[in-house]
Formats: C-alpha cells, sequence, structure tokens
C-alpha cells in the first residue's frame, strides 16, 4: 500500500472525528450531558455508537489475525462477542436502566448500600478499561508503522490525543455521534475491501487450504522484519540475508537456515525461495492446512475453547464502556430495543474477519514468521488487488482500522473518567475532564513499554476478569435479595485476584502445557469461583443483606411506567 494513500485515509478518518465530536459542543453542558447524554439516546443511534465502541482493535483486526494463526478454534471469538448481547439482552439490560446510576460503581452502592463495594468496583472498573486501551494503543502504533514506517508508539500518541479532545469538549453526547458514525465506516472499510479480494481469489483459481503440509511462500518472497524476532525453521533453507541473523551481519549475502531456533534482528530482510516451508515465531503453534481448519486439534484446546466460550459470553456484561450505554436510553424498553439491534450490527459486522484470515493464510503467509498477523486485513488489498485499486481499498482499511482504535478508546475512556471524577475527584465537568487526561495516560504509557501482544488475546484476558468479577455482581445484584455486602466484597475480590494473577503472569511469561492453558483462558475456573464465594458468604452473612433491598428490586424490575420512584439515584457521600 501507497504511504501517501494509507496516510491520507488516517488523515481523514481523524478530522472527521474531531468535527463530528465538535457537534456536541454546543449540546454538552450538564453533568447528565457528559456522563450519558441526558439519557435521550434513541435505540438506533445508541446500537451503531455501541457496536462502534465495542468493535475494537480485537474486532477489525486481532480476530482475522487469530484465525489466519490459529484456525478454526478462533472462529468462536465472534460468536462469544456476538452472544454476549444475549446474555446481557435477559439478563441485565432493562434492570440497569432502570437502576438510575450513571456508572457501575453507583450500581453497585445504590443495590447494596456500601461504600466499600462502591470503592471495588471503581477499583475494577479502571484496571480492565485500562487492560482493554493497552491493545487499542498498540494496534494503533501497529497500523502507523504498517502505513508509514513511523516508531511504534507515535500511533497510540496520535489515538490518545484525538480521544482526549473529543470527551474533553463534549462527554458521551460528542462521542455518542462519533462512535454511531465510526460503526458504519468500520462495517463498509471491510465489507467493500473483502468483494475485490473474493474477486481476485476466485481470478486465481480459488486455490484452497486442505493440505497436510505447514504454510509454505507460494513464490520467491522477502520477509522485512521490522522489529527482532526468534522463529522456529522446520526445513533447512537456503535463503538470502541483508542485515543480521543469530548475532551476524549479512550484506545480501546467501545463507542456509539449519532446522532449529534463529534469531532475526530489526531492519532485516530474508528472502525465501518459492515453495520454502515459512518460519513460525518461536512457541507458536505449526499447524498443518487441514489441522488450521479443522476445530479442537491442539493440546487442551477443549478446556481452552469452552473457558473462551464462558469468557466472552459472561463477559460482555462486565464491561464498563458497554454498561454506560444502557444508562443513555430514556427507559428499560428502549435499552431492550438497543441491544436487539447490536445483535443484528454485530453479526452483519462478524461475517468478514473470517474470511480475511482465510486469505492471509494464502496469500500472507510471511505474518507467521514476523508475528504481525494482526496486519492481515491491512495487507492483503495490496498483495490480491495491487496498483491504484489495492492502494485505495487499503487506505479504506486503514481508516476503518483507526476508526476502531478512536470508537472503542472513547467509550472506555468515558467511563474510567466516570468513576475517577465520581470516587477519586471532586465530581462535576471539570473533575470529568481532569480524569479524562488520567484514564488516557496510563495505558499509553503501558503501551509504550510493554513488549508487542496480540490484540485479540489481550482483548479476551479483559473479557476474562470482567466475566469474574461483574458478571457475578450484576447477575446476584438484579435477580438475588440474599446477596450481602461482605458476599459482593468477598466475590470480587476472589474474582479479580484469580483472573488478575492469570491476566499478569500470562502477559509476562506465559508458561506452557496445562498451566499454560490454564493461565491463558481462566474463565472457566474464574468465574464459577467468584459465583461460588459470593453466594456462600452471603448465605453465611444473612444480618447483612441491605435494608433497602427489597424497594431497589422493586425499582429495578418494575416498568417505568408503573414505578413511582423515576428519579435518578444519587451516591450518597459518607
Amino acid at each position: 500500500m501507497s504511504t501517501a494513500y494509507g496516510l491520507a485515509g488516517v488523515v481523514l478518518v481523524v478530522l472527521a472525528t474531531v468535527l463530528i465530536g465538535t457537534l456536541g459542543v454546543r449540546i454538552s453542558r450538564t453533568t447528565s450531558d457528559f456522563y450519558v447524554a441526558s439519557r435521550t439516546v434513541t435505540p438506533l443511534r445508541n446500537a451503531s455508537a455501541i457496536g462502534g465502541e465495542y468493535l475494537s482493535a480485537a474486532s477489525f483486526l486481532g480476530i482475522a489475525g487469530l484465525i489466519l494463526a490459529n484456525g478454526a478454534d478462533m472462529l468462536w471469538l465472534p460468536v462469544g462477542w456476538t452472544g454476549g448481547y444475549l446474555v446481557l439482552l435477559v439478563l441485565v439490560s432493562a434492570p440497569l436502566r432502570r437502576s438510575g446510576a450513571y456508572t457501575l460503581p453507583d450500581f453497585a452502592e445504590a443495590r447494596l448500600e456500601s461504600m466499600a463495594v462502591r470503592r471495588a468496583a471503581s477499583v475494577l472498573v479502571v484496571l480492565i478499561s485500562w487492560l482493554y486501551l493497552l491493545p487499542q494503543f498498540q494496534s494503533a502504533g501497529l497500523v502507523l508503522r504498517t502505513v508509514a514506517g513511523v516508531p511504534v508508539w507515535t500511533g497510540g500518541v496520535l489515538i490518545a490525543a484525538v480521544v482526549a479532545v473529543n470527551v474533553l469538549v463534549g462527554g458521551m453526547r460528542s462521542i455518542t455521534l462519533v462512535q454511531a458514525f465510526q460503526y458504519w465506516l468500520k462495517l463498509t472499510a471491510l465489507a467493500v475491501p473483502i468483494v475485490f479480494l473474493l474477486l481476485a481469489w476466485r481470478h486465481d483459481g480459488a486455490p484452497g487450504v486442505s493440505s497436510d503440509a505447514p504454510p509454505r511462500f507460494p513464490e520467491r518472497t522477502t520477509v522485512s522484519v521490522s522489529t527482532a524476532v526468534t522463529v522456529d525453521v522446520t526445513e533447512p533453507v537456503r535463503v538470502t540475508v541483508d542485515g543480521r541473523v543469530d548475532g551476524r551481519s549479512h550484506d545480501g549475502a546467501s545463507l542456509t537456515l539449519v532446522r532449529g531456533a534463529h534469531h532475526i534482528e530489526q531492519n532485516t530482510t530474508v528472502t525465501f525461495p518459492g515453495g520454502a516451508s515459512v518460519p513460525h515465531v518461536k512457541g507458536e503453534p505449526v499447524k498443518s492446512d487441514r489441522e488450521w481448519s479443522i476445530p479442537l486439534g491442539g493440546d487442551h484446546s477443549l478446556y481452552a475453547t469452552y473457558s473462551l466460550i464462558l469468557a466472552t459470553f459472561l463477559g460482555t456484561m462486565g464491561l464498563p464502556h458497554v454498561l454506560v450505554r444502557f444508562y443513555t436510553n430514556p427507559d428499560g424498553r428502549a435499552a431492550r430495543r438497543t441491544t436487539v439491534m447490536v445483535l443484528s450490527l454485530l453479526g452483519a459486522f462478524y461475517l468478514f474477519p473470517a474470511l480475511y484470515g482465510a486469505l492471509g493464510r494464502l496469500y500472507t503467509p510471511e505474518l507467521l514468521m514476523t508475528g504481525r498477523t494482526d496486519a492481515v486485513v491491512l495487507t492483503l488489498p495490496g498483495r490480491l488487488v495491487g496498483g491504484l485499486g489495492g492502494d485505495l481499498l487499503g487506505a479504506l482499511v486503514t481508516g476503518g482500522a483507526v476508526a476502531a482504535f478512536l470508537s472503542t478508546s472513547s467509550g472506555i475512556t468515558v467511563s474510567v473518567a466516570g468513576v475517577l471524577a465520581q470516587d477519586i475527584l471532586r465530581g462535576g465537568v471539570r473533575s470529568f475532564r481532569a480524569g479524562t487526561l488520567l484514564a488516557l495516560a496510563v495505558p499509553l504509557a503501558l503501551a509504550v513499554a510493554a513488549r508487542h501482544l496480540s490484540v485479540a488475546d489481550v482483548v479476551g484476558l479483559a473479557f476474562a476478569v470482567a466475566a469474574s468479577t461483574f458478571c457475578p455482581l450484576l447477575v446476584l445484584g438484579v435477580w438475588w435479595r440474599r446477596l450481602t455486602v461482605p458476599g459482593a466484597l468477598a466475590g470480587l475480590v476472589a474474582g479479580g485476584a484469580s483472573a488478575g494473577t492469570a491476566v499478569a503472569w500470562t502477559i509476562a511469561a506465559p508458561p506452557d502445557g496445562l498451566a499454560g492453558a490454564l493461565l491463558a483462558q481462566p474463565a472457566a475456573w474464574t468465574v464459577p469461583l467468584a459465583f461460588t464465594v459470593m453466594i456462600v458468604v452471603s448465605w453465611c452473612t444473612p444480618r447483612r443483606v441491605p435494608p433497602g433491598t427489597a424497594r431497589m428490586m422493586v425499582r429495578l424490575h418494575t416498568p417505568e411506567s408503573l414505578n413511582v420512584d423515576r428519579g435518578t439515584w444519587r451516591p450518597k457521600r459518607v
């Protein structure tokens, strides 16, 4: 893809985002405008905005990259991320809207009448949101490096600056307009190129992935390694190297890579002959095409699949930036209609990433060697179409990727800023703006300092933490009268500590074998643990049921037309 076209796509999306966001300035004046858009957002606009912020870098880039690397097992990600809204619709969407709270900590305090539970919920909101923001900034760096060759940190800084401007000037009302626009942009950015990619694939004879051999370079291929990587070579191969391999410099010299591990330093190019087996990043699975296309083929894959399903189905209801959207609906009925529309919009979007992953397996196998499988969506238009058409399609896909980072980052920032403003600062619009800067600064610093991680993997870990903490709190808080303050606190601590430890261990030094599977996909044991602890401790402390539980349960489950207590809930300051 031409650098000029790619940068043009980035600039146009950024300008459109800023211009649309400034429309919210004229009508965003009150605290309610900044937090929940004064609860006047219609279902279709809200559903588009939810789709805009929910379809993050993991959805736009990460799913296709994981399918390219791991195959059919990763198809559960879009299924789970869509199905999570069905669980949300059935269990909590309307009661959440009727609660009258602004944020998840507001709901926790209103239901349990405890500042301790509120503080615990606030800490979890911030941690989950920062974990979700980290891959957004890293992916932004990946996109700009792919397009223009700039340093990785540049993309994160750009996205953080644009998000800060939008949130600071207009709050939730401004962000709603931006995210609704960005959903349709992202859908277009995937749907239009895939038509041309499939036509090019058909013109190439419609090759399939059915052999019993690992991926091979279809023709003589030069691979540029921009970040140092250690690869496993499965078959000896004669290559041409310009750079450093295994600590030695080579200036266009021929070199035989023997079977085993080899370290390739950054800014090195390696040219492989056609038909050579593609080296994989050390530690990544090497699958034949047939193994790649069949699910449940790896070690511990059955456990990992069920744990992934549990995390994605239950984690959606625990994502702060998703739940805050239901506080912007006029009433509970509108919240349910919004959720149904979201299911349709997400289903339409998730038809496409699997196609990009499969085409990437055929035409961009070198990404398995560089570890940049997340870039498959950006790479395919130039590889299959080429010329001016490839440049234009590449610019469109790049713009869609930037929209993904901006929309998700904006929604998460609003959620974190609201919590920081109410629970740490003094409250009000000025505190909200200060919280916005703090909400962006920490994950941006982590993204610059941390090693590159798979986008969808990190987001999946955020889902696991959300499913292990807020899912039990919301489900039991909405449907079980006997939930007590000690029970809620114990469950939050147990679920948060176990899932958080698994996340930290996986990011820092992921182990192999069964232990690696348990830590990389912890939801299968951390979610039942959190529910069990919350229920058992509540049974053991029956005297600690909040005195206002009956009144709150009536409010949560009574339609607004019959509920005389319809005012906005306000937190008590004690």
